[in-house]
């Protein structure tokens, strides 16, 4: 850092206390009590540690910053406006403002340095677990000396992150495989929203609690800035172990009224309180949004020393370039998360045959993992299940980092939180796997994936009550409907080895958000396409699989219940009652396919039946007010595959039948 005076450095936290205290109190809602107490961390990870550029907020070789206590957002915008981000005193002054780049919470793609979409605590925590993953990965892949060799992973969190589950499972996570390049900063200032913490949270130690995951702990007074600057150099110098520095802190801090008060948490100072807080800091009470000539010109300072860091940064890197071209170009296949053109004629180059689904998608991963490097998976400790090991890939260890398999233990909400991790840095295509029905211990992960545009790819296997006598906890029914209903989530459901290639293709060519491939775990009947039917039509969510002259009506389908449906019209046509049949496996794509498709899959003068192993809410958008949707309404239970269709209505006959009795009342 540039030297300074410490009434200087003084007046430079006290920027930052009150560029928060006041955007909150001019949108009359947010928490200015952790930017106030948390101002002296901040500055001087920001200011003597923090590498970063901000004429390039995403440069590979940056560090990076997760403000995991989210609610705190005003922190980190103070902190980019002060470090020379594109962030503007314009757009702290519209902080929480409907269409702002401020939002109450940090969003992703919002604002240039913002790493993680933080809001739900213990999120943030687990993501900078996962860009700390992908380090060591990436590190190992490109060999010593490359530009992601040396960079850290900084966080700081709060006593709500580490209350979280989520945030648990991490830490062991990382503990576990020794992620030494993460140092976080745990905001220890013993107040939550309905008091101090010791009415919740007593019944633990936190120092012992981590040094049991593995975690190097130490403390520091939160306002004695060379002790926070000794910690954090000690937990950079611990690169075999993740570091955590407990920082003792006074939420609200300069506020005579509410410092240490859970009242500072969550809500706007007030005004008189404000006024009273900057005379208690010797800050002026106008103009609001104040930021002093004399800190501005050492913020002008940190920066000018931090671009002398980065330009010797980038020489190395040129350098590194210069002597390994060929590491040099897989950085930048990394980089562009590049998949090759043509992907889906690639994946169906193996001519499957029909089979589970989850055994299809295994084989399309084996032809997908040469062609796609940055393509790494995981499971929550059911590979073998849902079969989503890339062969010849190697297991993920601290001894082996360049390993392409992530064992990610049985953890599924960490599992999802660590995965966005490795989408937002922005060098690898995640998947993970478990069953379907604890995609429910992952929805939080998925949703933040959904609204931050992460591509993440989920592999959600045993999809039904077909997966047969694990019975009801393990047979979802509602979880297809659910999952439709986050948006931006594509939810995709095939029936053979075309749609199975097909899913994988669209998971690995869009950019723009997460998408779930829900598998079988049993063996399907093959489908019976018409003729002329090319497999680019199963990128469009929604097509003709075959359509009879004379038909009266369209049955709608997806995954196992494709070639359940086909047999059920079979039956029907023998008796003269053609139907044609549609396989929608995503909704979300079919619907974005422009008009006239969507009209000549399902003609608006035939009624429409949809046929799936589900819940099934959401079908009734498609099939109208006349329409049918034959689906589950109840449980499952244990028993045979095949009892279970009997018992349940989903065997050809059944199915006939009821599009029989159906049929007569149009």
């Amino acid at each position: 850092m540039p030297p300074a005076s410490p009434d200087l450095v003084e007046k430079a936290v006290n920027t930052i206390r009150m560029l928060a205290a006041d955007a909150v109190q001019q949108a009359n809602s947010g928490h200015p009590g952790m930017p106030m107490g948390a101002a002296d961390m901040a500055f001087v990870l920001w200011t003597r540690h923090l590498r970063f550029d901000p004429k390039d907020p995403r440069w590979v070789g940056r560090d990076r910053f997760v403000l995991s206590a989210g609610h705190g957002s005003m922190l980190l915008y103070s902190l980019l406006h002060l470090a020379g981000f594109d962030c503007t005193l314009e757009d702290l002054k519209r902080f929480r403002q409907l269409g702002s780049r401020t939002p109450g919470h940090p969003e992703f793609g919002h604002l240039p340095g913002v790493e993680v979409t933080s809001g739900p605590l213990g999120q943030g925590f687990a993501n900078g677990v996962g860009m700390a993953l992908g380090q060591a990965m990436l590190a190992a892949k490109l060999g010593p000396g490359s530009p992601v060799a040396d960079h850290f992973v900084y966080a700081i969190v709060s006593d709500g992150d580490l209350m979280e589950g989520v945030a648990a499972e991490a830490a062991s996570f990382a503990g576990h495989n020794r992620l030494g390049r993460l140092v976080y900063l745990y905001d220890d200032n013993e107040i939550t929203i309905d008091g101090k913490t010791s009415i919740a949270f007593t019944g633990e130690d936190v120092t012992k609690r981590f040094e049991g995951y593995g975690w190097h702990v130490q403390s520091v007074d939160g306002r004695d800035h060379e002790a926070l600057h000794r910690a954090i150099e000690a937990a950079k110098a611990e690169t075999r172990r993740p570091s955590l520095v407990r920082v003792r802190t006074t939420i609200g801090f300069g506020s005579p009224g509410k410092a240490g008060k859970s009242s500072v948490h969550g809500a706007p100072l007030g005004e008189d309180e404000l006024k009273a807080t900057k005379k208690n800091l010797g800050w002026p009470e106008e103009p609001r949004f104040l930021v002093p000539d004399d800190v501005r010109a050492h913020w002008a300072a940190v920066r000018a020393e931090k671009a002398a860091q980065v330009e010797v940064a980038r020489g190395r890197e040129r350098a590194w370039r210069a002597a390994h071209p060929d590491q040099a170009a897989l950085l930048e296949v990394h980089a562009e998360r590049w998949v090759p053109e043509r992907i889906l004629e690639r994946i169906l180059e193996g001519g499957d045959a029909a089979d589970a689904t989850r055994k299809l998608s295994f084989q399309a991963i084996q032809r997908i993992a040469p062609l796609v490097p940055a393509l790494v998976g995981g499971s929550a400790d059911l590979a073998e299940s849902n079969l989503t090991d890339i062969k010849g890939g190697g297991g993920f260890s601290p001894d082996t980092p360049a390993g392409r398999n992530v064992h990610y233990g049985i953890r599924e909400h960490g599992m999802g939180a660590i995965q966005n991790g490795l989408a937002y840095d922005g060098f690898f295509i995640p998947f993970t796997g478990t069953f379907l029905q604890f995609a429910d211990y992952m929805r939080p992960a998925v949703r933040i994936a959904a609204l931050a545009r992460l591509q993440t790819i989920y592999v959600w296997t045993h999809d039904s009550i077909f997966l047969g006598e694990d019975g009801p906890t393990h047979q979802p029914v509602e979880h297809l409907s659910a999952l439709r209903a986050i948006p931006n989530l594509h939810v995709v459901r095939p029936c053979d080895p075309v749609e199975v290639a097909a899913a994988w293709a669209h998971a690995l060519q869009r950019r723009d958000g997460p998408t779930a491939l829900v598998l079988t775990r049993q063996k399907l009947a093959p489908v019976r396409r018409a003729a002329g039917f090319t497999p680019d039509r199963a990128l469009r969510g929604g097509y003709v699989v075959e359509a009879p002259e004379r038909a009266r009506f369209t049955v709608v389908a997806t995954g196992s219940e494709v070639p359940l449906a086909q047999a059920a019209l079979d039956l029907l046509a023998k008796k003269g009652i053609a139907g044609r049949l549609v396989s929608m496996p995503c909704y979300e794509q079919f619907e974005a396919q422009p008009e006239a498709w969507r009209d000549e899959v399902l003609p608006r003068a035939l009624p429409v039946a949809v046929v799936e192993a589900a819940r099934g809410i959401e079908w009734a958008r498609i099939a109208g007010r006349d329409g049918l949707v034959i689906g589950i309404d109840r449980f499952g239970a244990s028993a045979p595959e095949k009892a279970l269709a009997e018992e349940y209505g989903f065997t050809p006959a059944k199915v006939a039948d009821r599009l029989e009795r159906w049929l007569a009342g149009h």
